[in-house]
C-alpha cells in the first residue's frame, strides 16, 4: 500500500495528501481542521493570515503575499474547501485515505475538485518565495466554505463584506475542470442555474374513474413541454462540434412528488428541473416560456423558483485585456494549448465576476478525465506536480500586470 512520506514521494504530493485526509465533507464537513491546517501553512510560508467568520462556522481563511506596490489591485486565487458526499462502497479506495497507486494515481474526494488547486497555489508561492521574488501585486489566496452547496453561506456572503472590499481584487483565478485531450479549459464565464418547481392542481376522485382535467394530465403536458425543448438543445449541441456543453441551455427533471394513494387520483402534483441557461439567454424571454407552457397546459399549473441566478457576466479573453494578455502569454510561453469555454454548472466565480472582480476558472488538468462528484475521483501526482509549475510561472506575470485604469 502506498503512504503518505513514502520513499522518494515529493514533498508537495505528500501535502496534497494529507490536505485530502481531511474530512471537509458536506453535509457536515470539518472546517475547523482544514482552517488549522492552513494556518500552519501561512506560518511555514510567512504568510499573513486572516480568518472571517461569514456565517456560524464557516470560515473563510486568507492567506495574504504582500506586493511591493500597494496602490496597485491584488490577485486573488480562490478555492473552496469543502468537498461532496461519496459512496464508499463504489470507491476501490477509501475516499479520503488519498490512496496512491503503484501508477501514482491519488484516489481521494477532493482530488480534482479542487484540493488540488489549493495546494497549488500554496506550492507555488513557497517556491517563488524561496526563490527570492517579489512582485508589484499582492496575491491573496481565499479558501471559503459552503461552494458544494451553492456559496450561500461561503463566497456570497463574503463578497458583501468590507473584508472582501479591502483586499481590492483586480483579477481572479478559481477552480476549472479537467481536460482529457493535451489541452487546458479555461472558463470565462458559466451558465445561470434555475431551479424550478412546477405544480399541478386538477379534478381529484376514485381512481377507477375516467376523471377529466386531473393534475397529472397537466402537468404531462408541461413535462413534455420542457423535455421536448430539453432534445432540442441536445441536438443542437450534438450536430455543431464547434460548440460545448457550456453554450447550450440543459435541463433535467430531478424530482416527482404527490399522491396519497393508488386508489386516489391526487389533487395535486410537482415536477421539479434544473435549468442550466446559457449565458446569451434573454432570461425575461426565457421565464416567459415557462410561463407559456404552463399556460398551454391548462389552468392550476404554476411555477417557482427554488433558485434563479439572474446575474450572468463574461470575463473578456479579448487580447486587447491585459489579465488575459498575461494570462494567456504565460501560458503560450509554456507551450499550453488553452481552450476557452462556459462553464456547465456553476462555481463561485459567479460571485466574484458580479462584485466586479473578472475571474478565470483554471485547474491545470490536461490528459485527465473529468472524475469531479464521480465514484474513484483521481489525479495523476505527475499532472498534480505539472500544475504548481504552471502555477510558478502564471503568478509572476499576473502580479506583474501594470498599472491599470481599474487600480484606482
Amino acid at each position: 500500500m502506498a503512504s503518505e512520506g513514502r520513499e522518494g514521494e515529493h514533498p508537495s504530493v505528500t501535502l496534497f495528501r494529507q490536505y485530502l485526509r481531511i474530512r471537509t465533507v458536506q453535509p457536515k464537513p470539518d472546517y475547523g481542521a482544514a482552517v488549522a491546517f492552513l494556518e500552519e501553512r501561512a506560518r511555514q510560508l510567512g504568510l499573513g493570515c486572516q480568518k472571517v467568520e461569514v456565517a456560524p462556522g464557516h470560515v473563510v481563511t486568507i492567506l495574504t503575499w504582500p506586493g511591493t506596490n500597494p496602490r496597485l489591485s491584488s490577485i486573488l486565487l480562490n478555492s473552496h474547501t469543502d468537498v461532496v458526499p461519496v459512496f464508499k462502497e463504489h470507491w476501490s479506495h477509501d475516499p479520503f485515505e488519498a490512496f496512491k497507486d503503484a501508477e501514482g494515481y491519488i484516489y481521494a474526494r477532493g482530488a480534482q475538485d479542487m484540493k488540488c488547486v489549493s495546494i497549488q497555489y500554496l506550492e507555488a508561492v513557497r517556491r517563488l518565495k524561496a526563490e527570492g521574488h517579489h512582485f508589484p501585486r499582492t496575491i491573496h489566496m481565499t479558501f471559503v466554505p459552503d461552494e458544494e452547496v451553492g456559496g450561500h453561506q461561503g463566497m456570497e456572503l463574503f463578497v458583501q463584506r468590507p473584508e472582501f472590499q479591502a483586499l481590492r481584487a483586480g483579477f481572479a483565478l478559481d477552480e476549472g475542470l479537467a481536460n482529457p485531450t493535451d489541452a487546458f479549459t479555461v472558463f470565462y464565464s458559466e451558465r445561470s442555474p434555475w431551479w424550478v418547481r412546477i405544480s399541478s392542481t386538477g379534478k381529484p376522485g376514485h381512481s377507477s374513474c375516467f376523471i377529466e382535467d386531473t393534475a397529472a394530465e397537466k402537468l404531462h403536458k408541461v413535462v413534455s413541454s420542457i423535455l421536448a425543448f430539453r432534445e432540442k438543445e441536445r441536438q443542437r449541441l450534438q450536430s455543431n462540434p464547434q460548440l460545448k456543453a457550456g453554450a447550450v441551455t440543459s435541463v433535467n427533471l430531478t424530482k416527482l412528488e404527490g399522491g396519497v394513494a393508488y386508489n386516489v387520483v391526487p389533487a395535486t402534483l410537482s415536477a421539479s428541473f434544473d435549468f442550466r441557461v446559457a449565458p446569451d439567454v434573454d432570461l425575461k424571454a426565457f421565464e416567459e416560456q415557462l410561463q407559456g407552457w404552463c399556460r398551454a397546459a391548462g389552468e392550476g399549473v404554476t411555477f417557482e423558483f427554488a433558485q434563479k441566478w439572474t446575474e450572468s457576466r463574461m470575463t473578456s479573453i479579448d487580447d486587447s485585456d491585459p489579465w488575459w494578455a498575461a494570462f494567456s502569454g504565460a501560458c503560450k510561453d509554456m507551450h499550453l494549448t488553452l481552450e476557452p469555454e462556459i462553464f456547465p454548472a456553476a462555481t463561485d466565480s459567479r460571485y466574484l465576476r458580479v462584485a466586479g472582480v473578472p475571474a478565470l476558472g483554471f485547474s491545470p488538468m490536461n490528459r485527465t478525465h473529468v472524475r469531479l462528484h464521480d465514484h474513484d475521483e483521481r489525479l495523476h501526482e505527475a499532472v498534480f506536480l505539472r500544475g504548481v509549475d504552471i502555477y510558478t510561472r502564471l503568478l509572476p506575470a499576473l502580479a506583474s500586470v501594470p498599472a491599470l485604469p481599474s487600480d484606482g
